[in-house]
């Protein structure tokens, strides 16, 4: 037990700095974040304590009036520096893969499972929605990484369905904000075992950096491609 509250007290710390860092990244795009905090926490708290002395019972309510205020102002802290997040994000590359990380559990994601000269992306994510591909770029050049993909993968899994969203603003595309959304929103028509199984295939099937070409010609110190090293 001695060894584990040194532990504990040295994560408080560390939960704290993260904090404030959110925080200090957080005000960088919002500018008001610290009045609107402010006031979310000092509403909350006094219409409870208002409500205690109406009824009687200042104490009781402004205890719960406390509390909730703490977690209003945690709630809207987070929703706010979830935006600002994304909004930082926005038009870099990978900001998607990102998204994806942080999708939560049921999902299995693998980053640039496709890709091309012009840096257009496509990421792939595996959940009971069946596989989304999700693509970062130029919409005309991403479709036809899409394509691609899609007959790959249609040679191990053609009996799972699959989804294609392309991350961006304008009509047919999905804002980087409302991507994790949008995936949770998609039916569900696999199982937990049939989600394994589907990784499973497409992880033998292999991605982009599994299946790159070798460079051709003589290696260094091993002699021709192809040919046993001579011996002395």
């Amino acid at each position: 037990m001695a060894r584990k509250e040194p532990a504990a007290d040295a994560a408080n710390p560390g939960r704290l700095k993260q904090i404030a860092l959110t925080y200090k990244m957080t005000r960088r795009a919002d500018k008001k974040i610290g009045l609107v905090l402010a006031a979310v926490g000092i509403v909350t708290f006094g219409a409870f304590l208002a409500i205690g002395f109406l009824i009687g019972h200042p104490i009781y309510l402004g205890i719960l009036g406390f509390l909730l205020a703490f977690l209003a102002t945690a709630i809207v802290f987070g929703r706010r520096a979830e935006r600002a997040a994304f909004g930082q994000m926005e038009g870099k590359p990978g900001a998607a893969a990102a998204v994806l990380d942080n999708i939560g559990r049921g999902w299995s994601t693998t980053p640039a499972v496709a890709m091309n000269r012009s840096q257009d992306v496509v990421h792939r994510a595996v959940g009971k929605a069946g596989i989304v591909l999700v693509a970062e770029g130029n919409p005309n050049r991403v479709k036809t990484l899409l394509a691609a993909e899609k007959r790959k993968m249609n040679r191990v899994v053609a009996d799972v369905p699959v989804h294609d969203l392309i991350v961006g603003d304008g009509e047919g595309l999905v804002e980087l904000k409302k991507l994790r959304t949008t995936m949770l929103k998609l039916p569900r028509v696999l199982s937990g075992p049939q989600v394994t199984s589907t990784t499973d295939r497409l992880r033998a099937m292999g991605d982009l950096m599994s299946n790159m070409p070798l460079p051709k010609g003589p290696m260094r110190g091993h002699g021709l491609p192809g040919r046993p090293p001579r011996g002395r």
